[in-house]
């Protein structure tokens, strides 16, 4: 058996998980970015004891421990180079961690972690795989011959800062303008939808707010389902944006599959057949096999299960 610890900025998860993939039994805890690294690393700590506990097994059981953490992770040195997320750089994490509980501990970031968990489970043994989550941020995983693409200096597979447009109004957390994030992850779907309100107060968005409280990522789906000319525009250009991601991912590594994570990817082939529809003629290929784009499945699982595989591997 294996843990898989999610490190995020907002939760610490983490799950006692079989060979197959197959979570135990799994907790979280509040992260509480802002403190001293070295206090989270004791709530990881303490977490892991938890778990351990709640699957009716020992420390001892467990083989390795496997973290994934948002930013740039040196998987050989076992160090957090940056994340700005968990205010983080060249962190030791970890040897930290080692020596609070004694076991192999194996570093991914996030991104590829939440990919091979995904891949364990939907990957049908592609020699070539990707992932990408829809969220707060557009996150990416590569997978090739069944492991993570990290780059020469593990920076490599950030495909949420791909620019689609030079020119781009909008500019992303990273600093640069015209990012694919900046335009095709649900913070830009809600940013989209807020202008289209404001342009058209006849809009049953109106209404749709009022009955749920805030915009979401689903305000504009939902409405456009009931035929609101406001959010089905919102919507084309939305599935637009993430398609001319898509397209460069494609003509890149002609994946044998792609999977869309994130809360957005729930609506299923309202979102998924116009999107294939979009990708697969702005393809490249055009008279090959085509990638199959699909709905991931794991959602908050997947980065549980890939950081446990990952310290299998």
């Amino acid at each position: 058996m294996y843990i898989g610890i999610d490190l995020g900025g907002t939760n610490i998860a983490a799950g006692v998980v079989d060979e197959a993939g197959k979570i135990i039994y799994k907790s979280s805890v509040p992260t509480l970015a802002q403190r001293p690294i070295e206090e989270i690393v004791e709530d990881m700590a303490d977490l892991c004891v938890d778990i351990v506990d709640g699957a009716n097994c020992s420390i001892a059981d467990i083989k390795a421990v496997g973290i994934g953490c948002p930013g740039t992770v040196d998987n050989k040195s076992g160090v957090i180079a940056y994340s700005c997320n968990l205010k983080m750089k060249n962190t030791e994490l970890r040897a930290m961690l080692e020596k609070r509980l004694g076991k192999r501990i194996n570093l991914e970031n996030d991104a590829n972690a939440a990919a091979l968990g995904e891949y364990a489970v939907n990957g049908d043994n592609a020699d070539s795989f990707v992932l990408i989550t829809l969220g707060t941020g557009v996150g990416g995983g590569v997978i090739i011959d069944g492991k993570p693409y990290r780059g020469f200096n593990c920076a490599g597979g950030e495909l949420g800062h791909i620019i689609i447009n030079a020119e781009g109004e909008e500019e992303c957390s990273c600093g640069n303008k015209g990012c694919w994030e900046a335009y095709a992850s649900v913070t830009a779907l809600i940013r989209q939808t807020k202008r289209a309100m404001q342009s058209d107060i006849s809009s049953m968005m109106h209404k749709w707010v009022q009955e749920n409280g805030e915009v979401s990522g689903r305000t504009a789906f939902d409405c456009a389902k009931m035929g609101d000319r406001a959010a089905t525009a919102v919507v084309e250009q939305y599935i637009r944006y993430v398609g001319m991601g898509l397209i460069s991912i494609l003509n890149i590594f002609q994946p044998s599959k792609i999977l869309i994570g994130g809360g957005i990817s729930k609506e299923g082939d309202y979102l998924l057949n116009p999107l294939r529809e979009y990708v697969y003629a702005g393809d490249y290929n055009k008279y090959r096999e085509k990638t199959k784009i699909e709905a991931a499945t794991l959602f908050n699982d997947a980065g549980i299960i890939g950081a446990a595989l990952s310290a299998a591997q």
